[in-house]
């Protein structure tokens, strides 16, 4: 008896990989689920997508995947804090009081500064130190952000589709590049420059802001076809020699960036990689150098 194969895991499409962590998370609006809603009922990939992040938040609900952790460590992590803080050597919590028989006080140096507890406080108070620090930094690092790796793209791909979701493509719709490119001034410490591409096939939707990276920026919409381009424009440094280009993809969505004249830009979509270079080529050569 020959046991079957088990079928390819398959992927969901590219434009819908991020709505369906919003429609599990129930942060969509009413119309983008239902949107979402009807397109797993005629799409295999994502209907089972969706049913494994179903599946795996079950699993991490389940009992017994989280730990608190003793009393005892808690205390030793605050009072090393608290005396890393001060400046002083650290204070473990008091064990003796609390391993003392019932009814027998504790003896005398048995307190929280007591003899072989304060000898080695202050340095296992660093290591305490250390240790919270290493359990925070594991605590708030996002699944599949390895430590080192620059959040940008995941930044610019959430400000994409941020768009998307909330029908704040544009504060300015225009298809004409001077309509839209003196709606910036006085709301941004330089100037954009917004270029007509029509005639090569990407038509200007508009403009608006955005927060990247921690700062205001501007953000021009374009379309190729049924495909969204957020092109984010900040002042960066110019690369020497010409234009410096970077690609790199997120969830199914491309991005490339390059420096010119004294700015950065990033476009990202989900058009295909190659389209998305010809965009980058198309505004580069008539975008100001």
């Amino acid at each position: 008896m020959t046991t079957a194969p088990h079928a390819p895991r398959q992927e969901p499409c590219p434009d819908q990989a991020l709505l369906l962590h919003g429609l599990l998370d129930g942060e969509l609006d009413a119309s983008n689920a239902l949107r979402v809603e009807a397109h797993l009922e005629g799409c295999c990939a994502c209907a089972e997508a969706y049913a494994r992040l179903r599946a795996e938040r079950q699993q991490r609900r389940q009992p017994g995947l989280r730990h608190r952790a003793p009393d005892a460590l808690r205390e030793r992590l605050a009072a090393a804090i608290a005396a890393e803080a001060a400046g002083a050597p650290a204070a473990p919590a008091p064990l003796a009081a609390r391993t003392a028989p019932p009814g027998r006080p504790p003896r005398e140096g048995g307190s929280v500064r007591s003899g072989v507890l304060r000898r080695i406080g202050g340095a296992r108070g660093g290591l305490a130190l250390a240790l919270a620090a290493c359990l925070a930094v594991f605590a708030v690092l996002p699944r599949g952000l390895e430590p080192g790796e620059p959040p940008l793209p995941d930044e610019l791909v959430s400000g994409h589709v941020r768009s998307l979701l909330a029908a704040h493509l544009t504060d300015v719709t225009n298809s004409d590049q001077h309509g839209v490119k003196p709606w910036f001034a006085g709301r941004l410490d330089f100037a954009p420059p917004v270029v007509d591409l029509a005639d090569r096939g990407f038509s200007l939707v508009g403009g608006r802001l955005d927060y990247i990276n921690g700062r205001v920026v501007a953000a021009l919409v374009y379309r190729r076809r049924d495909h969204v381009i957020n092109l984010f424009i900040w002042p960066g440094t110019a690369a020497p020699g010409g234009l410096r280009r970077d690609r790199t993809s997120r969830e199914g969505y491309s991005l490339l960036r390059w420096v010119q004249a004294g700015l950065t830009f990033w476009a990202v979509s989900d058009l295909n990689p190659t389209e998305l270079s010809e965009f980058e080529q198309d505004f580069a050569a008539r975008a100001p150098a």
